[in-house]
């Protein structure tokens, strides 16, 4: 039997890679001549730069960036297989994670970290860069990546307006004199699993800024102030970016690679499974294992799992899902390719119990699963 293995992050608990081995480990306990193939997925959020350039041959490179509050820390961009090609998240140098709870401030919070790796793999001399948005800090419109470029952003006294969503309620002024020339030879492509615009009730600010600190009485002014972001952006380059689909991820940066970089924005998990030529695989393979720490009906959405699962129906390939959470809506995934969907708890967990023994309950699940299949694979052949 020929199994492919190709499942998303568990988050806080295993990386795509992490989780494909765990499966992987369960499945041969049952079928240890089965062939198996593993493909990591990430849909241009946590766990992009590592599932390309592990499909790719490619390396890892550790780079000393500023985190959201520009602090020092190590963040690692990747240049695939074909040595001519870096790809980056902006998570793992402005991000969520980064930060404690306590911490969130999307006056202060900058994506500065993101424009230095891309400077890095500038230096590289890379000619195509993707850069992955997701789970962004920031609400800054990416002030801070360009200011990391070159960009000059100045207030009403001509002082610098470059940090945070404080730097967008103060800007009255962008200078593009000085941003790094190499960009126009660059192709830069952003990987992004939302279509938010920039502003307004569905836009950066009102969806997603709640999660980075956002008050209530901050999301007007805030939302505003992109606007006239916005509005600068459209006079500096003609371009509306208020109207692109996705210029509200990851705080804004949507819009600032678009205008500024003049990336070409793509469907993060669409631009992966072309990558790792996931549909090649499938075509190939009698059964798929996935999963993911949560499935329920936001998994239709555009997100990795869904991606996968279309292509294995466009093949009649059987795909099981594993997962730490089943949430409810879940009827529509098996409609567009989803054969069965399994929580892997065996037994009653709470959160930190979970995200500890995540890996032994996935080849757990992972094996029982296996041993159900191969035993109606064995009585059908009988028959």
């Amino acid at each position: 039997m020929k199994i492919l293995i190709a499942p998303d992050s568990f988050k806080s608990a295993l990386t795509a890679k992490e989780a494909a081995e765990a499966i992987a480990k369960g499945i041969k306990s049952v079928l240890p001549e089965a062939q198996i193939i593993m493909i990591p997925l990430a849909d241009g959020g946590e766990g992009t730069v590592d599932a390309l350039v592990s499909a790719t041959g490619g390396t890892l490179l550790p780079v000393t960036v500023k985190d959201p509050l520009l602090r020092n820390i190590t963040a690692c961009y990747g240049i695939l297989g074909d040595k001519n090609t870096a790809v980056i998240e902006m998570a793992s140098a402005s991000g969520l994670a980064l930060l404690d709870q306590a911490k969130l401030d999307p006056l202060r919070a900058s994506s500065y970290g993101t424009g230095q790796l891309i400077k890095a793999a500038l230096d590289k001399g890379c000619k195509k860069i993707i850069i992955g948005l997701g789970g962004s800090a920031t609400n800054d419109g990416g002030l801070g990546m360009l200011s990391a470029l070159g960009v000059k952003f100045y207030n009403d006294t001509g002082q610098d307006s470059s940090i945070g969503g404080q730097g967008l309620l103060d800007l009255a002024a962008i200078d593009l004199s000085n941003l790094d020339k190499r960009i126009a030879a660059t192709e830069f492509i952003a990987a992004c699993d939302v279509k938010n615009p920039l502003t307004g009730p569905e836009g950066a600010t009102y969806i997603f800024g709640p999660q980075k600190g956002v008050t209530e009485s901050m999301l007007k002014r805030l939302d505003g102030s992109m606007a006239r972001y916005g509005k600068m952006i459209e006079a500096l380059t003609g371009m509306d970016v208020d109207k692109i689909p996705g210029a509200g991820a990851a705080g804004g940066l949507g819009a600032a690679v678009s205008a500024f970089l003049r990336a070409d924005m793509q469907s993060g998990i669409e631009l992966v499974m072309q990558l790792v030529d996931l549909e090649e695989n499938i075509a190939e393979v009698d059964l798929v294992f996935t999963g993911e720490g949560r499935i329920d009906a936001q998994t239709s959405y555009g997100k990795t799992l869904w991606g996968l699962a279309g292509l294995a129906k466009k093949y009649g390939t059987p795909v099981i899902a594993l997962t730490g959470s089943i949430g409810t809506g879940i009827e529509v995934l098996f409609n567009n390719g989803f054969t069965g969907i399994f929580a892997i708890a065996d037994r009653p967990l709470n959160l930190e119990q979970s995200i500890k023994e995540s890996a032994s309950l996935l080849e757990s699940a992972a094996q029982r699963i296996t041993l159900l299949v191969h035993h109606l694979f064995e009585n059908f052949k009988r028959q």
